[in-house]
């Protein structure tokens, strides 16, 4: 008989409680998922490269019609901040200094995955469909891959495409801004 062990879930409030008195610190690569702090997977050479990337096409491409955040936290609900790798978000004066930007202000967020593609697709890709974000762009490094899940529902995104190096994507929000695939995955 398995043992079943009750979990504290945590707040978004607890969590930067936890950093304010200094149990989490600043550079710990930390993100909230169901309430649960989880531990980022580090940075490689391959995933930092695609960042570098996506930063530089992203502000481009987006830099008039919306704020890029790179690796900074979007408040999905009260147990959950996870940290994508870029986002897409609406514009705001502040650019999001009172506060992190919540579902209705994203656009898209983008996920980089060298070794964490199975992670994100079984857990943060679903976390996102339920939080309501409208679009999620997954990058396969290993595969050479991008998906594209569109239409948010409860049990996950109603529509899913794989893309190809030779493919190119549009946000949603922004049908006439393609991106070429290869463009982001080097």
């Amino acid at each position: 008989m398995a043992l079943h062990l009750p979990r504290r879930r945590f707040t978004v409030a607890e969590y930067y409680q936890m950093a304010q008195a200094g149990i989490l610190g600043e550079d710990d690569r930390v993100e909230l998922i169901e309430g649960e702090i989880v531990e980022m997977p580090p940075i490689g050479d391959r995933h930092a490269g695609c960042m570098n990337r996506l930063n530089e096409r992203f502000f481009r491409t987006f830099v008039d019609v919306a704020v890029v955040a790179v690796q900074n936290p979007v408040r999905l609900d009260e147990h959950n901040e996870p940290q994508p790798d870029l986002a897409l978000l609406r514009r705001r004066a502040d650019f999001y200094a009172s506060g992190h930007p919540a579902p209705p202000d994203v656009f898209l967020l983008v996920e980089v995955a060298d070794t964490s593609a199975e992670l994100d697709r079984r857990v943060k890709v679903p976390l996102y469909a339920r939080g309501g974000i409208p679009e999620v762009w997954l990058i396969d490094l290993q595969q050479e891959t991008l998906t594209v899940y569109r239409d948010p529902a409860p049990d996950g995104y109603r529509a899913v495409q794989v893309l190809h190096r030779t493919d190119s994507i549009a946000p949603a929000a922004f049908p006439d801004r393609a991106l070429a695939v290869v463009d982001l995955l080097g």
